[in-house]
C-alpha cells in the first residue's frame, strides 16, 4: 500500500494544476523522501496523571536535492527522523482540514479491525502487530499525499510535524485554528436553509454518498468472499490430516497419500499470505471509502459560504426598504409593537430624528453592501479552488482504482493458479499409489 500511495501521490503532485512539463516539479516530494517505520510500544502518563500504552512510529525525511528552491528553511539536515503518536496524526489533519477547507484532505488509517480472520487471533487488540503495520503503511500514504500536494506541501505546520521535534502540538494551537472550526449546528443550519443550493456542489454531495456506498458494497462483498475462502482452505487442512493418518497404516497407498496430505496442508496454508496480500488492496479502497467524507466537508464548507452571502442580501434589501420607507414619511413597523404605540401617543419622529435615522442607514446598507461584496469574492475564490481541487482528486481516484483492481486481479489469478497447480500435484500422488 505505501509504494502504490507514493506512486499515485506523485501523480497527484504533478497534476495539482495543469499538466504542462513547467509545472510539474512543485510539490515538497519531489524533493524529499518521506516514510514511515519501526512502530514502537510505549508506556506513559496521559494528561490525566493516569498511565497508559501507545504506539509511536517512526517518520523519516530524506532530501533528495538539497540545493531545490521548494525546499523550506527548516530542513537542514539531508536525513532526519522523529517519533509521532496517531494523535499527533489526527492533529495534524484537522489542521489542515480547517486552513484549507478548499482541499480534499487525505483521509487517516482506521482504529479498528472488522475482518474475520484478523480476529481469530486477538486481531482486535489495537496493538496487535498485523493491524500495527496496516496503520504504518496508512499513514506513510497521508504523509505521501499531503507532501505531493502543490499547497499542502508548503504549510509551515506540514513542514514542522516532518522536522520540530519538541513542542509541536503547541505550535499546532498557536495557529488558533480551533477557533476557525464550523459548529456543527451552523453548518446543519446552513444546509436546510439555502434558497438557491448551488447544483455543482449538491451533485458533489451526491457523488460522495454513491463512491462511498459502491466501495461500501464492494469491501462487504469482499469480505464475505473472503472469510468462505478462507473457511475452505483451512478445512481442507483436515484432508492433509486424514491423509497423513491413513498413510500410516497402508503400505502401497502410504507414500501417496502422504504426499498428497502435504499438498493439502500447503493449500489450506496459501490462504494466510493471500489474504494479507489482499488487505492492502482493501486499506487501499478503504482510503477512498474516507475521501467521500472530505468531499462532503468540501460541500458544506461552499453552503456555509453560500449561506453567508444569501443573509447579507436579505439584510440588504431589508435595510434598502427600511430607508425607502423613512424617506416616504412611512411607519416602518406593521401591526402591533411598542414602537407603534410610542407613534400613537408621542407623536411621529421630527424631521432631525428622521433624518438622522436615513443617515444610520445609509451607513448601515454600505456596509453591508461591502460585507456582501467580500462574501461573495470569498465564495466564488471558493468555489474556483475547491472544483479545481475536486478535479484533480478525480484524477487521481482513476489512477489509484484502476491500478488497485488490476492487481487485485492479478492476485486472484495467482490464487487460482496456485491452487491448480497443487492440486495437479495431488492427483499425481493418487496416479502414482
Amino acid at each position: 500500500m505505501a509504494d502504490a500511495g507514493s506512486d499515485s501521490a506523485q501523480d497527484v503532485g504533478s497534476e495539482a494544476s495543469t499538466p504542462s512539463s513547467s509545472k510539474r516539479v512543485t510539490s515538497l516530494l519531489s524533493v524529499l523522501e518521506i516514510s514511515v517505520t519501526e512502530p514502537e510500544r510505549r508506556t506513559g502518563v496521559s494528561a490525566i496523571n493516569m498511565k497508559e500504552t501507545y504506539t509511536v512510529y517512526l517518520v523519516e525525511t530524506r532530501i533528495t536535492d538539497m540545493k531545490s528552491e521548494l525546499l523550506p528553511e527548516i530542513f537542514t539536515d539531508e536525513t532526519f527522523s522523529l517519533w509521532r503518536r496517531y494523535s499527533e496524526f489526527e492533529l495534524l489533519r484537522n489542521y489542515l482540514c480547517v486552513t484549507y477547507p478548499a482541499v480534499v484532505i487525505p483521509p487517516l488509517p482506521e482504529k479498528k479491525i472488522h475482518m474475520m480472520w484478523q480476529k481469530l487471533s486477538g486481531g482486535e487488540d489495537k496493538f496487535d502487530p498485523d493491524f500495527i503495520e496496516r496503520r504504518r503503511a496508512g499513514l506513510e500514504s497521508f504523509l505521501l499525499r499531503v507532501a505531493a500536494h502543490t499547497q499542502l506541501s508548503q504549510d509551515k505546520i506540514f513542514h514542522a510535524f516532518l522536522h520540530l521535534v519538541e513542542a509541536w502540538k503547541e505550535t499546532v494551537l498557536a495557529t488558533g485554528y480551533q477557533n476557525k472550526m464550523d459548529s456543527r449546528l451552523k453548518t446543519l443550519n446552513a444546509q436546510f436553509r439555502l434558497k438557491n443550493p448551488d447544483r455543482r456542489f449538491q451533485d458533489l454531495k451526491n457523488y460522495s454518498s454513491e463512491l462511498e456506498a459502491n466501495i461500501a458494497n464492494l469491501l462487504k462483498i469482499r469480505e464475505r468472499l473472503a472469510e468462505r475462502l478462507y473457511g475452505i482452505h483451512k478445512i481442507h487442512a483436515n484432508y492433509g490430516r486424514v491423509f497423513s493418518e491413513w498413510s500410516g497404516i497402508e503400505k502401497e497407498m502410504g507414500d501417496g497419500l502422504q504426499s498428497a496430505g502435504h499438498f493439502m496442508d500447503v493449500y489450506a496454508a496459501s490462504i494466510d499470505s493471500m489474504l494479507e496480500e489482499e488487505d492492502t488492496y482493501a486499506d487501499a479502497l478503504k482510503e477512498y471509502l474516507y475521501f467521500a467524507d472530505a468531499l462532503r466537508s468540501i460541500c458544506r464548507k461552499q453552503e456555509l459560504l453560500q449561506y453567508e452571502v444569501e443573509k447579507l442580501e436579505d439584510k440588504l434589501v431589508y435595510l434598502k426598504a427600511q430607508k425607502q420607507q423613512m424617506e416616504q414619511g412611512v411607519d416602518v413597523k406593521s401591526g402591533f409593537s411598542l414602537k407603534g404605540m410610542t407613534t400613537k401617543l408621542f407623536g411621529a419622529d421630527t424631521p432631525e430624528i428622521r433624518e438622522k435615522k436615513i443617515q444610520q442607514l445609509e451607513e448601515q446598507t454600505q456596509q453591508t453592501e461591502e460585507q456582501l461584496q467580500a462574501a461573495k469574492w470569498e465564495l466564488s475564490t471558493y468555489i474556483d479552488r475547491s472544483l479545481q481541487d475536486v478535479e484533480r482528486f478525480k484524477r487521481q481516484k482513476v489512477r489509484d482504482l484502476r491500478e488497485i483492481f488490476i492487481n487485485y486481479s492479478i492476485m486472484q489469478i495467482k490464487l487460482c493458479k496456485k491452487g491448480v497447480s497443487l492440486w495437479n500435484n495431488t492427483k499425481e500422488c493418487f496416479t502414482k499409489m
